[in-house]
């Protein structure tokens, strides 16, 4: 660790994309890691999605500017893509053997970092009556009320969405048809709105419920606590609970490729993992921490119960991804934007 970090040191900067910061509290991470090793971050296109992340590596192959990203944290689909293309290289970060085997590539090119789980964020100075499970969405009593976080025709947080349902509706981890079927009852009940939700539509109330990741919903309910906004309530479903692994890996381009692997180690480390937490996002070094009693107190208090989420392979994933994006427009029929 030493040499690591005197070579990271002696790059001066690490290239991180797609990161906003707060996403799975990043703000509080790139922060903890410029403070530990003096070492600049230089955050690129923080709201972009996983499939920039990856253009953003081969786009800049030749040309390690400011532009060429040293990590990416991307769903493991677009990670073991990642790997098949050339785009990164193996690292075993020293925390390796208390990652499972499931969530990470053999050799290396890729790790799993955390989870995020679907869930209702509601905001109750508008919705009394909670829905507590995916069929109670389409009640009449959400009339013009029900939001996704993101366009199913591209977005990782819609297309997800529209996949837990179908694991509530029927289908399963290799058939996400349900999940299309039940938003076509959705819309046609008048509940869906055909607009993107926000952090600020859902406390305006012209989204007052929204379908996305429960980190997301957690943060924004904590920050509109913080300012005496609406209250929020977070509700992971009875049933469909989804997750999505995330995973790290470091640029096969990586200007900086020292500072890239000292990142690494801090966000594996139990500073960094709880960091994480924090955030809501349930890390893949859970069990470990757990059990050697690293997790802090308070953190572990405000985490959801999560049990029994299920997990896509990335070759189910990327089947769900395909049909819910292909088929969302003539079985659904509405532009969400």
């Amino acid at each position: 660790m030493a040499g690591l970090v005197a070579s990271a040191k002696g790059e001066g900067t690490l290239n991180v994309t797609a990161l906003p910061r707060g996403w799975c509290n990043y703000g509080a991470l790139i922060d903890g890691f410029e403070a530990k090793y003096g070492l600049v971050v230089n955050s690129i296109n923080p709201n972009g999605v996983s499939a920039d992340e990856l253009q953003a590596i081969a786009s800049n192959k030749a040309s390690p500017g400011p532009n060429a990203p040293d990590v990416i944290d991307v769903g493991v689909g677009a990670a073991a893509q990642a790997k098949e293309q050339g785009l990164i290289q193996p690292y075993k970060v020293l925390s390796w053997g208390s990652i499972d085997s499931q969530d990470k590539d053999p050799d290396g090119y890729w790790y799993g970092d955390y989870y995020v789980v679907l869930s209702f964020e509601i905001n109750t100075k508008v919705v009394t009556n909670i829905p507590k499970d995916w069929p109670d969405l389409l009640k009449p009593d959400y009339k013009n009320k029900i939001a996704l976080a993101g366009n199913p025709l591209s977005s990782d947080e819609g297309i997800q969405s529209v996949y837990g349902a179908a694991l509530a509706n029927g289908g399963s981890l290799d058939n996400a048809q349900p999940g299309l079927d039940f938003f076509k009852k959705l819309n046609d009940s008048g509940n869906l709105v055909h607009t993107i939700a926000t952090s600020a539509t859902v406390a305006s109330g012209q989204t007052p419920i929204v379908i996305g990741w429960s980190y997301r919903a957690l943060a924004d309910r904590d920050a509109e606590a913080a300012k005496d906004g609406p209250p929020i309530q977070v509700v992971i479903p009875v049933s469909g609970r989804l997750g999505e692994i995330y995973a790290q890996a470091i640029s096969a381009f990586a200007p900086h490729p020292n500072a890239a692997k000292l990142w690494e180690e801090y966000l594996f480390s139990d500073v960094g993992e709880n960091l994480w937490l924090s955030g809501y996002c349930f890390t893949t070094r859970y069990t470990d921490l757990k059990a050697r009693g690293a997790i802090d107190a308070a953190t572990a208090a405000k985490l959801p119960d999560t049990a029994g989420t299920e997990f896509p392979t990335a070759d189910q994933l990327a089947a769900a991804r395909t049909l819910i994006s292909g088929q969302w427009k003539a079985v659904v029929g509405v532009t969400i934007q």
